[in-house]
């Protein structure tokens, strides 16, 4: 049997303490803030993150450099032992980082080696990924099936996600100064989702109660309608936020209670997805249970 590698970057929301405990690797996601370079979870913190975002830093959004990861694939490959590696980016819709890595194994020396698992995921739900990923390899699986069985399922996964400020979507030029003015002035708390390759709005609520009713109420509907009705122990039930762990915990409750019989996992949001839509929100996500 293959020793086969999990490697995910931090998009995933995996620390690089979490992955050790976990026996997943961990690329950090690289950043340019006023100049100064910073890498998710070595030297840039959540604090230090929302503390630099709080004093309206330049906050720029990169990718693992080609050598970067082939540095990382070369040490699991040759110095740790390993055959095969799984590599599971975040969503190729939300970053250009899955289609370099993909060119990156098609080279001579990765080809059959490792392989990039392209599942529209991010966050909560591509760290589900990673462990259903490490699951199958120690049920003998091999990374092409891995790889296989994951892109299979890339649509059975939801992320909703309400936001406290239009602020950080207007300085992306993701809406308009006019439409960001308009929902300020109205307090509306816009929910995106996330279903597949890209951040998408859902729905516009008036209140913060009225954008977490929406969201799962939202959830509820994807389990009994594009999964058909499974009940609790077929579907991962997750909580993201940004900054604001308090409300999260709180949050955390109120699903809970409207979808009980859950294990409900929570982490912060990914910084990528943190960047564009600043601090203060709240995501509900679930993922159908990958059965091989």
């Amino acid at each position: 049997m293959s020793k086969i590698a999990v490697l995910t970057d931090s998009n995933s929301g995996i620390t690089q303490a979490e992955g050790t405990e976990l026996g997943i690797y961990v690329v950090p996601m690289p950043f340019t803030i006023d100049g100064n370079d910073y890498f998710e979870d070595i030297n840039l913190t959540q604090d230090k993150f929302y503390e630099l975002l709080g004093n309206d830093a330049d906050v720029m959004t990169s990718q693992p450099s080609p050598d970067s990861l082939m540095k990382i694939w070369d040490k699991l490959l040759n110095e740790d032992g390993y055959d095969e590696i799984v590599y599971i980016p975040m969503s190729s819709g939300l970053s250009g980082s899955c289609s370099s890595a993909y060119g990156l194994s098609l080279e001579d020396q990765y080809e059959d080696k490792v392989f990039v698992v392209d599942n529209q995921r991010i966050s909560v739900t591509q760290r589900q990924s990673c462990i259903d990923a490490l699951e199958m390899a120690n049920a003998g699986m091999s990374a092409s099936q891995i790889r296989d069985k994951l892109v299979e399922v890339k649509f059975e996964s939801s992320i909703y996600i309400m936001l406290d400020t239009l602020y950080y979507l207007k300085k992306g030029g993701r809406i308009t100064p006019a439409a960001a003015a308009l929902g300020t002035l109205l307090r509306l708390k816009p929910v995106l989702t996330i279903q597949g390759e890209k951040l998408d709005a859902f729905a516009k609520a008036r209140t913060s109660n009225q954008g977490k009713t929406i969201m799962i109420n939202a959830i509820k509907k994807d389990i009994e309608e594009r999964f058909g009705g499974v009940d609790a122990h077929d579907v991962h039930l997750e909580i993201a936020y940004t900054f604001d762990k308090e409300t999260a915990e709180a949050f955390k409750k109120e699903v809970a209670e409207a979808l009980p019989g859950y294990d409900i996992h929570m982490d912060p949001l990914s910084l990528s997805v943190a960047c564009h839509i600043g601090p203060g929100a709240l995501a509900v996500a679930c993922s159908r249970k990958v059965h091989f």
